[in-house]
Parts: structure tokens; C-alpha cells; sequence
């Protein structure tokens, strides 16, 4: 009895407050709040979760909560991609109409997209993961911290990054604008062959 009145209980919460301290970023039902820059017609819901497939195409958070601005935070996302697909999570970055975002940070999705050695867990191209850890269609969680000047990444709750960002740091070679400041959430389409799911996005800020 008791365990079917905590599911009942549950079922009535608003949507981000099933863990406490967390705020959900995404509906489950349409993209209220979030902005396509690119091929938008190939975005959309199904089942709960967000669908990217089509050709390149970013879809930033612009929302409402904290101004959809975030420094120090943790992120969650729970991730399903289909066989040699390649997508991916943005942090601290902002909208930018086309390309590929040149600020902030992406967290790699790629279990067996065959041209990329960057694998899931990956901070692009600042420390990278060459190993795949999990199958394909199947849902995995990506945590992401980002807190002073370190960013932490888990996958399914295995760390795989810990990066401290240099004094000197200048981004990468292909972004000079991957640093650590202040900025939104982005979903990435990579390429037309490639199918992403996103769902359960929540964000808990820290101080």
C-alpha cells in the first residue's frame, strides 16, 4: 500500500520536481522554451522524449529559468542514440543561428558513429573518451557539473571526465570560444543519418 501511494504521490508532481532541488528544462511534450537555428522541421517529440534527425541543427535552450543563463550547475540528460548516429550536449554555450556553436562546451554523443573517434562521455576535443560504454538504442544518463573552473561529465554514473580549465586556456583548435562562462544548453543534430533521443532534461544550479 505504501509503495503504491508513493507512485500515486509522484504522479501527481509538477514536471522537475521528482528530485528534489532539480528543475526540468523540457516538457515531455512539445519544445516550449527551446529555439531550433537550423532545419527546424526536423525536430520533434515523440513518446516524452526529443527527436533530432535530419541535417545539422542545434536546439538551444531559451527559456524562462534563470534566464536561461547557467555557471554553476549540475545536468542531466537522459540519451538514447540509434546505430552509427553522433549527436550531442552543449554547456555554457548561447544561440547562434547556424554552424556549429562556436561557445562553450559539447559533451560527445557517439557509441558507434564510425568516422569520429570521440565517444559518448567525451568532452569535445578538450579530454576525450575512445572507448564505447554503452550499446546502441538503449537509454544511458549523461551528468554534467560544471562548478568554478572544473567541468566533471559521468556516464550512467561512471565519471569519465574531470577537466580543470588552465589560466591560460584559449579553447581548442577548431573554438576558441570553449571556455568556462556563463550560457545556455544546446541539443546537437549532427548529420542526416544520424537519430538522437533526449529526454529528462533537468538542471540543478549550485551556488
Amino acid at each position: 500500500m505504501c509503495r503504491l501511494l508513493i507512485i500515486f504521490l509522484a504522479a501527481l508532481m509538477p514536471l522537475g520536481a521528482a528530485e528534489r532541488g532539480w528543475t526540468s528544462l523540457f516538457n515531455g511534450k512539445d519544445l516550449s522554451g527551446w529555439q531550433v537555428n537550423e532545419e527546424p522541421e526536423t525536430w520533434h517529440v515523440e513518446d516524452g522524449a526529443i527527436v533530432a534527425h535530419g541535417k545539422r541543427s542545434h536546439c538551444f535552450y531559451m527559456g524562462d529559468f534563470h534566464g536561461h543563463s547557467f555557471r554553476n550547475f549540475e545536468l542531466k540528460v537522459d540519451v538514447k542514440a540509434a546505430h552509427n548516429s553522433n549527436g550531442g550536449v552543449y554547456v555554457l554555450t548561447q544561440f547562434q543561428p547556424k554552424g556549429f556553436p562556436g561557445k562553450g562546451f559539447e559533451v560527445q554523443v557517439n557509441n558507434t558513429y564510425n568516422t569520429d573517434p570521440r565517444k559518448t562521455g567525451s568532452l569535445y576535443e578538450v579530454q576525450d573518451v575512445h572507448e564505447q560504454l554503452v550499446p546502441d538504442d538503449t537509454w544511458f544518463t549523461e551528468h554534467i557539473v560544471v562548478k568554478g573552473d572544473t567541468i566533471t561529465v559521468r556516464v550512467n554514473g561512471k565519471q569519465v571526465v574531470n577537466w580543470t580549465q588552465p589560466a591560460n586556456w584559449g579553447g581548442t583548435s577548431d573554438f576558441s570560444g570553449r571556455r568556462i562562462e556563463a550560457g545556455t544548453i544546446a541539443l546537437q543534430r549532427h548529420d542526416p543519418n544520424s537519430v538522437v533521443y533526449y529526454k529528462n532534461i533537468r538542471i540543478k544550479l549550485l551556488k
